[in-house]
């Protein structure tokens, strides 16, 4: 499978297009803004997004999925657990000064263990609440798009409605942690990473930041 992430708005969230190389089959995952860069990036690959995916509803992470299901047809993608914030996202943005258009309502919910198709390939849906109640992961062979769960030497935000440190830190623990460390974390901001590289050297996960367990 290929993954190609393009940083989006002004909030610089990374939204991704993940493809079967071998059917041109595509999934389009947080579109949090320019969606029709991200539609022209996948007809430059020659694919066909068939569903967009979100791993949760913040606004930077939802901002183009009105566009790019509106272009595409594509079904919406979200854990049920979010919900709130999803139906909230238009408010939230006015909120921190920002303008996006009210997403269409979520066509399918994402369940923990789910297997997404992508073409001939699947992703893994793992529930990660902790930024946000209904966050979720895909896994795929050799790599994870994880969303703000996880950043390279940093984790995500916690301080935000329905976010709780433990609850994130356990969900890194036991859902991420737990691949192999060759495995590559393409990460909701930032650069890609690796469960390994984390493992070792990421503050909050090492404990070197008073985190005991």
């Amino acid at each position: 499978m290929k993954v190609r992430g393009f940083p989006v708005g002004p909030l610089q969230a990374n939204a991704y297009l993940v493809i079967c190389e071998e059917t041109g089959a595509a999934i389009l995952v947080d579109p949090g803004d320019e969606p029709e860069r991200l539609l022209a990036a996948a007809a430059a690959e020659g694919a066909t997004i068939e569903s967009i995916v979100l791993t949760h509803a913040h606004i930077d992470h939802v901002g183009g999925v009105a566009g790019a299901k509106r272009s595409t047809g594509a079904p919406v993608l979200l854990h049920s657990l979010d919900l709130g914030l999803y139906s909230a996202a238009a408010i939230q943005a006015r909120s921190f000064g920002l303008q996006i258009e009210t997403p269409p309502e979520p066509d399918a919910e994402l369940r923990e263990g789910q297997s997404l198709s992508v073409g001939k390939a699947t992703l893994e849906v793992r529930h990660t609440p902790g930024h946000s109640p209904g966050h979720v992961c895909l896994v795929g062979e050799g790599f994870a798009i994880v969303g703000d769960c996880v950043f390279a030497g940093s984790i995500g935000r916690t301080d935000l409605p329905g976010g709780d440190y433990r609850t994130l830190i356990e969900s890194i623990e036991q859902k991420l942690l737990t691949l192999p460390d060759e495995v590559i974390l393409y990460c909701g901001h930032g650069p890609a990473t690796t469960v390994g590289r984390e493992r070792e050297t990421n503050p909050f996960l090492t404990g070197s930041l008073g985190w005991n367990g």
